[in-house]
């Protein structure tokens, strides 16, 4: 009863021990199948910018880049589509590029087509980042990382293209038609400054917050990249006055998507290296709680066989005393003292005559 009594509770901390590990090494390899994701993700969003770009200058062929990254991302969601729940979406994604050359009609109708699929890859991103739990990780370096490089880039990389290509339109529309699309040209141009901005502080707050000694290295040079080719674009958009120089967005667009893929490349590596060793530590304490438990058990059961053993021996020891069993004796012989020492009174024999005589 002694050894169940510690050993119950013993098994039952330890199976608690057990189940918190197991939840947390489960999100963290969830947030692994989510970090594999988004890293096809971020070339499926530059590749859908240059299609937007070629097709409103009138090729109808997809681009090789649009073909490379749609078969990217479809091998990743045929792996983990069903652990992270972006199947259907991605096959509603994947058929409206599949439907992009195919669309006709005015420059508006080209670019609103685009736009609506870049808005879907957009909300893939966000599906992704929420189905991994990456949006919902509680270390602020891990959080800062995948916000940056699940919204705020990939936000930067598709204003910038929008921007380049509203430009682009503008220059040849009708005044009517032509000061609409400068208006909108307006708004994305003051979303890629926000964007930049952004990225900028988010991974500002990851560096302040990391333990990882590669996390700052690794992307000084990077970010410096990615915010040359948005000063680039702000430098084609003429945002203190006059008309947008739209070559020079174009070469900006270029610089920008390079810049991306290198800096969103860097962030999903070190958020990559931050969850390994996040995983290989929940190992070790999954294999230190099996060993103390291990450890406990056999104490336990030492325990109980030498507290058996000194029963045992006890009990034996005692059997070899006088005690009890000597005492039995003298009782039942003491009647038959008056036959053997004759001065000695009966006094069994007495108590007998006197229950004769009552």
């Amino acid at each position: 009863m002694l050894t169940a009594l510690v050993l119950l509770p013993a098994a039952g901390l330890f199976l608690r021990v057990l189940q918190e590990n197991s939840k947390q090494r489960d999100n963290t390899t969830l947030e692994q199948q989510g970090v594999e994701y988004l890293t096809a993700l971020s070339t499926l969003v530059s590749a859908l910018a240059e299609s937007q770009s070629s097709a409103l200058q009138g090729v109808a062929a997809e681009p090789a880049s649009v073909t490379a990254a749609v078969s990217r991302v479809q091998g990743v969601d045929e792996r983990l589509g069903d652990d992270l729940e972006t199947k259907t979406r991605w096959a509603d994604l994947k058929d409206k590029i599949s439907k992009l050359p195919k669309v006709t009609g005015t420059a508006e109708q080209i670019f609103e087509a685009h736009v609506e699929v870049a808005d879907l890859t957009l909300e893939m991103y966000d599906l992704v980042a929420e189905n991994s739990t990456l949006a919902q990780d509680d270390d602020n370096d891990i959080w800062f990382l995948q916000e940056a490089v699940t919204v705020r880039m990939p936000e930067s990389v598709t204003a910038v293209s929008r921007m380049s290509d509203l430009a682009a339109m503008a220059a040849g529309a009708k005044k009517a038609q032509k000061q609409l699309l400068t208006v909108r040209f307006g708004y994305q141009a003051l979303q890629v400054q926000d964007s930049v901005d952004e990225v900028t502080d988010s991974l500002q707050e990851a560096v302040d917050s990391t333990n990882s000694d590669t996390l700052s290295g690794n992307l000084v040079s990077n970010l410096d990249s990615f915010r040359r080719g948005i000063e680039a674009a702000n430098r084609g958009a003429n945002l203190g006055g006059g008309a947008p120089n739209a070559s020079t967005l174009v070469t900006a667009q270029s610089t920008l998507q390079t810049a991306l893929s290198a800096l969103s490349g860097v962030v999903l590596k070190e958020i990559a290296g931050l969850l390994d060793d996040r995983m290989d530590t929940l190992n070790y304490k999954r294999i230190e709680a099996y060993g103390m438990f291990g450890v406990a058990v056999v104490l336990i059961v030492v325990a109980t066989f030498w507290t058996r053993g000194r029963a045992r021996e006890v009990r034996a020891a005692l059997a070899q005393q006088p005690g009890e069993g000597s005492r039995d004796v003298s009782v039942q012989s003491a009647g038959s003292y008056d036959s053997t020492y004759g001065d000695i009174p009966n006094y069994g024999g007495g108590r007998e005559r006197t229950g004769a005589l009552r």
